[in-house]
């Protein structure tokens, strides 16, 4: 799927960021399985996912030149990958050291509301009340998905707290990420530009780790690990990182409206949650259908809206 075709066919750039959330919803299930906790997960996520993706830029004619982006816009370029992805996914990998899964999954789920709050500020276009209103509805029934009803998974005061606060950064910096970088991928291409973003974020998080936690990650070590524990890190360096931000992040900028498609990140615990039926034959109890069957009517209502309401007007003559 090209950048061409994005840009083209508000359907694909749809269905690029639906397929992104896809392989966002497996990531916290391949994050345990890579034996790695805390932040220096995020350092071999984004080392190996740079890897992948200056290898598929080099593979292709069009997107060689890396040199250019950054020769024109470095300190911008620098400045929002550090902060949207590098500040981002540390703060959500280390979030997971202090609070529970279904807490840092359901706060990391209001990304698309800051992402709707941000472009209103940097574009103008403003948070109409359907939004806000399917907006709080995804929310509310995620955390009825994710904790079953059971309120004491939610509630969390110390530890609990941080985490959950570290993943609120995790959605504000991820939010404002895809508005303020957009221009840049729709002159450059979303494959140069996420390549750019997720090598940059992983120098910074290699050096931020190494600093503040004194882990100096060892890349030659990877094939020291068991095969288990191998494979879960590069899956979720090429799977998780290099082939879903690149579908994900290049689809939200060509999408038409860019606050509705990245209200398809609600269906991400859905989609876990059918993960998890299907492949793990967990059950799916009644709450957890309802949930899934509010989350999934917030999304499609939010995205009939505009025909809904052009059927409901009066035909002049």
């Amino acid at each position: 799927m090209s950048d061409g075709l994005w840009h083209r066919h508000a359907w694909a750039a749809y269905l690029a960021v639906f397929v992104g959330v896809i392989g966002h919803a497996s990531s916290e299930f391949v994050s345990v399985l890579t034996g790695v906790s805390g932040p220096e997960v995020s350092v071999w996520r984004f080392a190996i996912g740079a890897a992948g993706l200056i290898l598929l830029c080099l593979a292709m004619p069009g997107t060689r030149d890396l040199l250019t982006p950054l020769r024109r816009h470095f300190w911008p370029i620098t400045g929002i990958s550090v902060l949207g992805f590098g500040v981002a996914y540390l703060f959500f990998h280390w979030s997971l050291d202090f609070a529970t899964v279904p807490q840092v999954a359901i706060t990391v789920t209001t990304m698309p509301i800051f992402l709707a709050i941000v472009n209103q500020w940097r574009t103008g276009e403003k948070v109409t009340p359907v939004k806000w209103v399917t907006g709080i509805a995804a929310v509310l029934a995620i955390a009825a998905l994710l904790t079953d009803g059971a309120l004491e998974q939610l509630a969390g005061t110390g530890d609990d707290l941080i985490g959950m606060l570290m993943a609120l950064g995790t959605a504000f910096f991820g939010g404002a990420f895809m508005i303020l970088v957009r221009p840049y991928f729709a002159r450059y291409g979303a494959l140069r530009m996420t390549t750019l973003s997720i090598s940059i974020a992983a120098i910074a998080l290699w050096l931020g780790v190494g600093l503040l936690f004194g882990r100096w990650v060892d890349f030659t070590t990877l094939f020291d690990r068991s095969g288990g524990e191998a494979l879960a890190l590069v899956t979720i360096g090429l799977y998780n990182t290099t082939i879903t931000q690149w579908l994900w992040l290049g689809g939200l900028a060509a999408a038409p409206d860019i606050a509705r498609a990245g209200y398809l990140f609600f269906l991400k615990p859905v989609i876990a949650a059918l993960l998890a039926l299907f492949i793990l034959g967990q059950p799916v109890t009644p709450v957890d259908w309802i949930a899934i069957l509010i989350i999934c009517g917030a999304v499609a209502f939010e995205a009939a809206w505009p025909r809904l309401r052009a059927a409901g007007r009066p035909q002049a003559g």
